[in-house]
């Protein structure tokens, strides 16, 4: 799936994606979807052992961090974790955030998580919309949202429609304590 860019189904809503080391692929997503190259995306990891290969592992094995992902994963809550030596080797640049981390969830979608473990690597998780525009819940709705893009997804996997539903619920554990960058389906 070289440089190739997919539309797939998340338990939140049609997600946006890519192998999350192909890096004409994630500059494609970010073409595509009219983002600013200067923001990062989340990603989605097949399971919880896939995250700990790319994150930090005193973080993802700390006693609160753990706690949450036993318990909460998978699901629709990412987590920004610090990226390790090999997500830093691995990973294109862009998706590591200035600060080091990484937005990162496994994900109820069982598609999601199966392409991601297929890859063998964390996919892009973006909303499948042009940058500003609703997300989308449905694979009709995505093909109307590109039809007159000069720029479109190669892939678009349809699971029919989704139950509209919020964002995933991007959470940090910092300095002892959970901050909540984006308010989602889950509470911590």
């Amino acid at each position: 799936m070289k440089n190739k860019v997919f539309v797939y189904p998340t338990e939140t809503s049609y997600a946006i994606g890519c192998d999350a080391r192909d890096a004409a692929a994630v500059a494609r997503v970010f073409k595509i979807k009219g983002r600013d190259a200067k923001k990062t995306v989340t990603l989605i990891a097949a399971n919880k052992k896939m995250v700990e290969k790319f994150v930090d592992a005193r973080t993802a094995r700390s006693r609160e961090v753990a706690r949450v992902m036993a318990g909460l994963w998978p699901g629709p809550l990412t987590l920004v974790l610090p990226a390790n030596a090999h997500a830093r080797k691995k990973l294109v640049p862009q998706i590591i955030a200035r600060n080091g981390t990484i937005a990162i969830r496994v994900s109820e979608n069982k598609i999601a998580r199966e392409m991601s473990e297929h890859l063998g690597a964390p996919i892009v998780a973006t909303s499948a919309n042009k940058s500003g525009e609703p997300a989308c819940y449905s694979a009709a709705a995505v093909r109307r949202m590109f039809k007159n893009s000069t720029e479109k997804p190669d892939i678009v996997i349809d699971e029919g429609a989704l139950p509209k539903r919020a964002a995933s619920t991007i959470a940090e554990f910092k300095k002892g304590k959970w901050i909540i960058h984006r308010v989602g389906p889950i509470t911590i």
